[in-house]
């Protein structure tokens, strides 16, 4: 996979950047510091001053490359996605069974592995807390139909979408396939949260895949003809 990733880079859509952060070292610094900072101490608390002390360079050169921390927060999530996306295609290659690669694109969804992976200098591991923690952030706005006009949930539609494409192989009639995947994405964030930070609002388990089994579980049910 070393190999695969050597060339790998994610299509972001322009209108999530004024300079396209991956066309420069500065560009790409200033993705990789964000990702620290904001995983480290809350979107509410990061600023691009204090992201401009932590690399080295004058707050001014960030909003060269973004207008608003809200626009590269857009940015991080889409990259992600665009992540996820390629990840589910790799995964789910030449895996015959409609089902089982249903199964494993929602372990690929639900998983809170912590693995030491760097991708275009991004951590990937704090980059999935942050999505856990902040991209809900990203659309409850009122400003959600210019991000969306800007690109911002394009790469996460495109998930949505090729799983969704799965969930028709399996039952054709169901009516619902984005809804439930988008219920399974968001709830499994939420579970995630609740298990760090409100264990009563959810009902963790020794398993370290209980949540896994919880949506695959339910998504099973669901789609049974």
């Amino acid at each position: 996979m070393d190999i695969l990733l050597s060339n790998f880079k994610i299509k972001i859509s322009e209108g999530l950047f004024q300079i396209d952060p991956s066309s420069s070292k500065l560009g790409d610094k200033i993705i990789a510091s964000s990702v620290d900072m904001i995983n480290e101490i809350g979107f509410e608390k990061f600023t691009f001053k204090k992201l401009g002390m932590q690399i080295g360079s004058p707050e001014a050169s960030i909003y060269r490359y973004f207008k608003s921390k809200n626009q590269l927060l857009s940015y991080l999530i889409s990259w992600y996605w665009g992540w996820m996306e390629y990840r589910l295609v790799f995964e789910t290659t030449n895996i015959s069974s409609a089902q089982v690669r249903l199964e494993k694109s929602i372990l690929l969804i639900t998983s809170n592995k912590k693995d030491n992976l760097f991708i275009e200098g991004i951590n990937i591991s704090k980059l999935h807390q942050i999505i856990i923690s902040e991209s809900i952030k990203s659309y409850l706005t009122k400003d959600v139909d210019i991000a969306n006009k800007e690109g911002a949930y394009l790469n996460y539609k495109q998930f949505v979408s090729r799983m969704a494409e799965i969930i028709k192989e399996i039952n054709p009639n169901y009516k619902y396939p984005q809804m439930l995947l988008t219920t399974i994405i968001e709830g499994a964030h939420l579970q995630v949260f609740f298990a760090a930070h409100l264990p009563r609002l959810t009902n963790k388990q020794k398993s370290p895949d209980y949540i896994s089994d919880f949506y695959i579980n339910m998504a099973l049910k669901s789609l049974k003809k």
